[in-house]
């Protein structure tokens, strides 16, 4: 990230998830909001010959892989979500919320949504959700966390998180950027709630090929050019060992395709490629 930016990263991943709604079938994620508060409009004959459609739009195999991957994993933690809620849990934390909105299509009116994020980033967020008449409902706390100044503990202490009561974490998308200390730290926090938590997470594994590393290297120089290097990769023995380590009791872990095949309901089309290594997509609880 540069400093008063949002991340780049962030702003991908929302594009990804966006031009889902309009170009896949069948969706594996319904967002009605993905689209506006990007302020997109599919019916915008400009927005099929920009930059942004070669990118995020296009009919390319490892487009659609893209998009379908960026859907699942939100689908899937939605998923988790739902069934906390339905066995008493009312409080869920983003970390590393990014455009993710489903803070603002939350079904669970007794479930508060606390989004944790760079201060600039959620700066930008609230600009995009302010400029697309997107309602912030009371339900929803902001925590601006810088990590290089801040703790994750004191800035969700002020945003009244309760460590008595149970909880679910969703962090997609940021574990990759993290040292392995930091990482760590996180999950002891998150295994210090004092009722039951549950954990979604996706990571990247260890490249298992030579085309893998060689898919993976240049995925590497463009974030690094980015200013949003990968730091961790973990085999899944790997990830299961410290998450067990760390206090979680339950662990499942899912390939990205086999998620996606569940949700479609069909076998991944075959000229869809999603960006090697895969990211896996897991919950834990305790």
């Amino acid at each position: 990230m540069e400093k008063g930016q949002p991340s780049r990263t962030a702003l991908a991943t929302a594009y990804w998830r966006a031009y889902h709604q309009v170009l896949d079938e069948p969706r594996v994620l319904e967002d009605p909001l993905a689209l506006r508060i990007l302020r997109l409009s599919p019916d915008d004959p400009a927005e099929r010959n920009g930059e942004r459609w070669d990118r995020f739009g296009g009919t390319s195999g490892s487009q659609l892989g893209r998009r379908l991957f960026f859907a699942t994993r939100s689908r899937f933690a939605e998923q988790v979500i739902g069934e906390a809620v339905h066995g008493g849990t009312r409080q869920v934390v983003f970390l590393g919320a990014g455009l993710d909105t489903f803070a603002y299509r939350n079904p669970f009116a007794e479930l508060r949504v606390f989004e944790v994020d760079h201060p600039d980033t959620q700066s930008w967020k609230r600009q995009q959700l302010a400029a697309a008449d997107i309602p912030v409902p009371d339900s929803v706390t902001f925590a601006p966390v810088d990590f290089e100044t801040d703790s994750l503990s004191d800035g969700l202490a002020d945003a009244g998180f309760s460590r008595d009561e149970p909880a679910v974490f969703v962090w997609l998308g940021v574990v990759f950027y993290l040292t392995q200390d930091a990482f760590q730290e996180t999950l002891r926090y998150i295994t210090g709630q004092r009722r039951s938590v549950r954990l979604v997470l996706d990571y990247l594994p260890a490249p298992a090929t030579a085309d893998e590393q060689a898919a993976l290297r240049g995925r590497m120089e463009r974030l690094m050019s980015a200013g949003e290097p990968f730091l961790s990769m973990f085999t899944p023995t790997e990830m299961d060992g410290l998450l067990r380590s760390a206090g979680f009791t339950a662990v499942e872990d899912h390939a990205a395709e086999s998620l996606i095949e569940g949700y479609r309901g069909s076998p991944l089309p075959e000229d869809a490629a999603l960006p090697r290594p895969v990211s896996r997509v897991l919950q834990a609880g305790r």
